[in-house]
């Protein structure tokens, strides 16, 4: 009998402190229950991590834009480097990025960089989301340079690369491989169309390199397989004009937007580009 009488006690004194610290917070024990319910919910609703990888001839201050709005609606974003030496090992490095990043990811390729995440994101069970915007969406097998087509700015270069880009040794290319720059006539025209041409020089004068490695180099298997894809098409782009995007698009089955847009329409139309992201960001499946 004393041992049930102390248990009794026992539970009773806890009932009590439970209630002296419920009571004046205006809480009993079932609005208690609500509330951590709520909270549970709330942490199983969190809203993904935004990764953004940029393209060729590029820096991530090319996504300022999106960070800035992406940040205010609440979002952790994540500007990604993107080494620009080869598709595979910029693939790698991105892969062991996204691995250091706990929860849900939305992950974000423009140009180049879809090339880039369509690699990285195969078999991460954490990226709930592939974004394509004005980008390569590329199958097993292929090439940037396939996939850009006979209509872009870059295809003569296929011919005659010195007619497109400044070619620059670099310490630990391989035999015939530059690093190269974008001529500043064809970056302005080419992928700057809807943007200041005073815009257009200055992002040119301030290009990335970018390896001919990365351009050539064929594609593993696809993440677009087995993760829903999103595809933002610009309409003027002439890097990768509209009916190579839109082919691309169809083939991995993405689910598409245009715009009216070039090649940089990351940083002319930011908020277009932010709004198709949270799109897909909260999308079901």
């Amino acid at each position: 009998m004393l041992v049930h009488r102390i248990r009794y006690a026992t539970a009773a004194t806890a009932a009590a402190a439970a209630a002296a610290v419920l009571l004046p917070l205006g809480l009993t024990s079932a609005t208690a229950a609500t509330a951590t319910t709520s909270a549970t919910a709330t942490h199983h609703a969190a809203k993904p991590t935004i990764v953004l990888v940029h393209g060729a001839w590029a820096d991530g201050s090319s996504w300022s834009g999106e960070v800035s709005r992406l940040q205010h609606d609440g979002y952790t974003v994540a500007v990604a480097p993107n080494p620009l030496r080869g598709l595979s090992s910029d693939a790698d490095y991105l892969r062991d990025y996204l691995a250091g990043i706990t929860g849900p990811i939305v992950l974000v390729g423009h140009s180049y960089g879809g090339a880039v995440i369509t690699n990285a994101a195969t078999g991460n069970a954490n990226v709930k989301a592939l974004v394509y915007i004005d980008a390569y969406l590329p199958d097993a097998d292929q090439t940037v340079a396939d996939l850009s087509g006979k209509d872009s700015a870059l295809a003569p270069a296929v011919t005659d690369p010195t007619s497109v880009f400044k070619l620059v040794n670099y310490p630990g290319a391989p035999a015939g491989v530059y690093d190269t720059y974008v001529l500043p006539d064809v970056f302005v025209r080419g992928f700057a169309g809807d943007l200041p041409p005073a815009t257009g020089a200055q992002l040119a004068a301030s290009q990335s390199p970018t390896s001919l490695i990365a351009l050539g180099e064929h594609s593993g298997p696809p993440a677009w397989k087995t993760i829903p894809s999103w595809d933002l098409i610009g309409t003027k782009d002439k890097i990768i004009p509209e009916a190579q995007q839109v082919a691309m698009a169809e083939h991995a089955g993405a689910r598409t937007q245009k715009f009216n847009a070039s090649h940089l329409g990351i940083i002319s139309q930011p908020g277009t580009v932010t709004s198709f992201i949270e799109k897909a960001a909260c999308a079901e499946g």
